[in-house]
């Protein structure tokens, strides 16, 4: 709420207005402007030296002197309603010059009781209040002020944050929750984006209630929208120790963290090179090895020699598996399960084959005896992505069941850009 200052200092201007010398009347006259306030906005002319005083104080910023001036000047009797409006209007001043501000509020909430003030300029007193509590971190009166802004207009973006970011500061977290989601409700039905901070402070509110599930869907709504690879590494964190994560597939999830800049250590590509060369993807382990090598997370250091005989020995193989693919694809089809044909198609795919790869996962998936069918999907789904359809991608990445962490990850590759 930082912006208040300016919103305070607009409200101040308006209070200001005509603490210059203002039109009089005489006594005779003030007697028909008392029955006519809402049109009437002069003051009697025995108020006019009084008043020029007054604003001579507050040019002076001799702020407590004015203030007795205002008192007694506001002691004179059968005052009209104007000058009722004057004395609050001279008194809000004051309160800012003294830093007052229980002294500003009353004084604002005489003037918003007036006939003197269009709808915008109450608008403006109301956020300036509401904000200058915020500041002050009296929350539960920044929020009722707030929401006296609401009731009269109630699309006011700033306000409805002020409010959810006063309950948040005030431990309510359901409730800030709960409002939040209010929030983002009304931007994905107008299709705009959400705001960072709202996501931000969505999950810092899940984070308080303990709440993982909450949590973890604000992630994947940031790294949609904001897509930093800090949010990605807490994500996939995340998924991996969900409770029920197949330990089979962490090939899987170096793949993300790949793919979201999110390997971090030479000993990270070289496990994900060997769990690939484990899977028969000798191609995909000479692409991790060749990511760590071209970054400097391999080859240096002591386990520099280990690195570069692991280098040397991918090569090989990838060279090997290029020139026998054919005769893989034989053998996998000739299998009495459609394990093989699961595993080779996606060969095929991380090798730039994608629609041959497709094509023999399809295939595989069809045959049956698989142990790890949903498995087999999200490969499918990845191949798909692969030869950049993603509209099927979603499509078999949704059929996936289970809770094993297979659904997690083809839902997220669906957010990788």
């Amino acid at each position: 709420m930082k912006k208040n200052s300016s919103l305070l200092l607009a409200a101040l201007m308006l209070a200001i207005g005509s603490t210059s010398l203002p039109l009089t009347i005489s006594s005779a006259q003030a007697q028909t402007a008392a029955a006519e306030p809402a049109k009437s906005e002069t003051v009697r002319a025995e108020m006019g030296k009084p008043l020029a005083e007054i604003q001579d104080l507050l040019n002076k910023k001799q702020y407590a002197e004015a203030l007795q001036k205002i008192n007694a000047l506001d002691a004179m009797e059968n005052k009209t309603p104007y000058e009722q409006f004057a004395m609050h209007r001279l008194r809000a001043v004051v309160a800012s010059g003294l830093n007052d501000t229980p002294l500003l509020a009353n004084s604002f909430e005489g003037m918003l009781n007036s006939p003197f003030l269009k709808l915008p300029e109450q608008l403006r007193l109301i956020e300036a209040m509401a904000g200058t509590y915020f500041n002050e971190k009296k929350y539960s009166l920044s929020k009722q002020w707030a929401q006296r802004y609401l009731d009269k207009d109630s699309n006011n973006e700033s306000m409805h944050n002020l409010i959810i970011r006063a309950m948040y500061l005030q431990d309510d977290f359901t409730g800030a929750a709960k409002e939040l989601n209010l929030v983002l409700k009304a931007d994905d039905e107008a299709k705009r984006v959400p705001s960072n901070d709202n996501l931000r402070l969505l999950g810092s509110c899940y984070q308080q209630l303990k709440d993982n599930a909450g949590y973890t869907a604000v992630l994947e709504r940031l790294v949609t929208h904001y897509p930093k690879k800090e949010y990605w590494a807490d994500l996939l964190y995340r998924i991996e120790h969900k409770p029920g994560f197949a330990e089979r597939l962490r090939l899987d999830l170096y793949r993300l963290l790949l793919a979201t800049d999110n390997l971090e250590e030479g000993a990270q590509y070289y496990e994900m090179a060997q769990l690939a060369q484990l899977a028969g993807l000798p191609a995909e382990a000479k692409k991790v090895v060749d990511a760590g090598f071209a970054n400097n997370m391999l080859g240096t250091g002591k386990e520099a020699a280990k690195q570069k005989q692991l280098r040397d020995q991918v090569n090989k193989q990838a060279a090997e598996d290029a020139k026998s693919l054919d005769a893989g694809e034989a053998a996998a089809k000739a299998s009495k399960n459609g394990t093989g044909m699961v595993s080779m198609g996606y060969n095929y795919a991380i090798q730039g084959q994608a629609d041959k790869g497709i094509a023999l996962i399809e295939q595989g998936i069809a045959k049956g005896g698989l142990k790890a069918p949903e498995e087999a999907k999200l490969h499918l789904g990845m191949a798909y992505l692969q030869a950049n359809n993603k509209v099927k991608a979603a499509e078999i990445f949704k059929t996936i069941q289970g809770n094993d962490g297979t659904s997690d990850l083809g839902r997220l590759w669906l957010l990788v850009r």
